[in-house]
């Protein structure tokens, strides 16, 4: 008498095996269009764009550049939305006077030549690169540049191909903030301190996959980025994206004439790379207005 309950039981056996191995199947042949990882995501001089956003992103810098009477000559810009892998970039290896944009890398080469700090850092010098790169000090750059050297500072950023004079330049330093002194230009642009979009990019991307220094050591730079005991300045990028629900880690940097702007901006529906750079004295606007318009493509 218990063999219908047996037939009845591996009858329903086989049917749940077969409804999980359709699931399974079902899971399996979505995946590849829920994959979005950026952790090998590479971008480098023959990094295509994606052409929709290219569009648009000209379009934007376009009709920003009218409104703010600014020329091509004035602008780069770039973003790299990391939850689509999609890139878009304006004028990128234009080489660029990048006032304290390039304190990021006294920051890396801070952490690549004391590897310990990436778990082992004192509460004072976290602080004090937390107010070199969220409050931007120049007292508290020129500490840690003269520590490491400038020399050394320009060899890690050599390490990973931040500056290449034979593709538009890049991201340097040669001179200490705030000081007189040692002072070695740019072979490109003759700049102190220099940056590309596309290096600037680079070195953004990199941190967020880990890939600076190490992973631990890209979670602590990034922590110093977010640097909660030091307010945001409220200016550019923190401005244009007020009250949107986003966070940011940026570094922004300006110096008469010359404003810009670098970020990583996360919150619902979005995380990507942001980077601005301006030559005009109303580059401000232009910086503030770009941050909220390309929020609203990449939400939309």
């Amino acid at each position: 008498m218990f063999k219908p309950l047996r037939k009845r039981l591996e009858a329903a056996a086989a049917f749940l095996v077969s409804a999980l191995v359709l699931c399974l199947a079902g899971c399996a042949t979505r995946a590849p269009q829920m994959n979005t990882s950026f952790a090998s995501y590479t971008l480098d001089c023959d990094t295509p764009t994606n052409p929709a956003l290219q569009a648009k992103l000209e379009q934007i810098d376009t009709e920003l550049r009218r409104q703010f009477g600014m020329s091509e000559a004035q602008t780069a810009v770039g973003v790299l939305d990391l939850r689509t892998r999609r890139l878009a970039m304006v004028r990128p290896d234009r080489i660029e006077y990048a006032a304290s944009v390039p304190k990021i890398a006294i920051l890396l080469a801070y952490f690549q030549l004391h590897p310990e700090a990436a778990t082992n850092l004192s509460p004072q010098t976290r602080h004090e690169l937390g107010l070199m790169i969220k409050a931007s000090s120049n007292e508290m750059a020129a500490k840690y540049s003269q520590e490491l050297g400038l020399t050394a500072i320009r060899q890690v950023l050599d390490s990973y191909h931040f500056y290449d004079a034979n593709r538009g330049g890049g991201l340097w330093v040669g001179k200490h903030y705030g000081k007189g002194g040692e002072r070695v230009v740019d072979p490109v642009g003759d700049h102190s301190h220099a940056a590309t979009v596309r290096q600037l990019l680079r070195f953004y991307l990199l941190l967020e996959q880990g890939r600076l220094v190490s992973a631990s050591a890209s979670r602590t730079m990034r922590e110093i980025f977010a640097s909660p005991d030091v307010p945001h300045l409220d200016d550019r990028f923190v401005k244009g994206l007020t009250g949107r629900g986003v966070g940011i880690i940026r570094k922004s940097g300006w110096w008469e004439d010359w404003f810009h702007d670098t970020a990583v901006v996360t919150g619902p529906g979005r995380h990507y790379i942001l980077v601005a750079l301006t030559h005009h004295s109303k580059g401000d606007g232009y910086l503030m207005a770009l941050a909220a318009a390309v929020d609203d493509l990449l939400i939309r």
